[in-house]
């Protein structure tokens, strides 16, 4: 099988974009895993999938796949990117869109400097809707955010849980030390919390 696919990046967060307006595209997990792979396929953190739309006032459909094949509701970075693919494909000549994904309708937003904004809706901070098992565990009060403590890595940190229609886990970094985000072990302990054992979506 051959696919025509795009590669972005929006802070970071790398993406191979699937054009599925003009056709569907069916691929397995195990598909979208190959072309995530970073040794024998393209490599991304994501696979992004732009589809048409036939629902009244919806311009888009939007998919997101993770590296592991599985999908997710949303990516903030992913739908800017998703944004800027769309103008510069000639998908739309619209500053404003409305798309629909698995975790409902965004309305991103393209700004006279190419910037792009998209309004995720409300974060979700209750564990149990994350979702993060909570349960037996103590939180720390940080400017009126929990703090929970995780064990990974022999050491415990500490955590905010927050979901945007997928889990995040926020570590301020000043529990690391005095090198700020530079020098943060987030390439140790993003893995390890993302599949720690109270990341129950992990």
């Amino acid at each position: 099988m051959k696919l025509r696919f795009t590669k972005m990046q929006g802070a970071g967060n790398d993406f191979v974009v699937l054009d599925a307006t003009r056709e569907p595209l069916t691929l397995s997990p195990a598909q979208y895993r190959y072309l995530a792979d970073r040794r024998f396929g393209v490599g991304a953190d994501q696979v992004l999938i732009v589809g048409a739309s036939d629902e009244p006032g919806i311009d888009f459909t939007y998919r997101i796949v993770n590296a592991d094949g599985s999908e997710v509701e949303q990516c903030g970075n992913g739908a800017r990117c998703f944004v800027r693919y769309v103008r510069e494909a000639g998908l739309t000549k619209k500053s404003a869109i409305r798309v629909r994904t698995a975790g409902g309708v965004i309305e991103p937003r393209w700004l006279v400097d190419g910037r792009v904004t998209v309004d995720m809706g409300a974060p979700v901070f209750e564990p149990a809707r994350v979702p993060f098992d909570a349960a037996g565990l103590q939180p720390r009060e940080l400017n009126g955010f929990a703090l929970w403590p995780l064990d990974a890595a022999d050491r415990t940190v500490e955590a905010a849980v927050v979901s945007m229609g997928n889990p995040h886990a926020v570590m301020n970094v000043a529990q690391f030390g005095s090198g700020g985000v530079d020098e943060a072990p987030v390439a140790e302990l993003g893995p390890l919390v993302e599949r720690h054992t109270r990341s129950r979506s992990a």
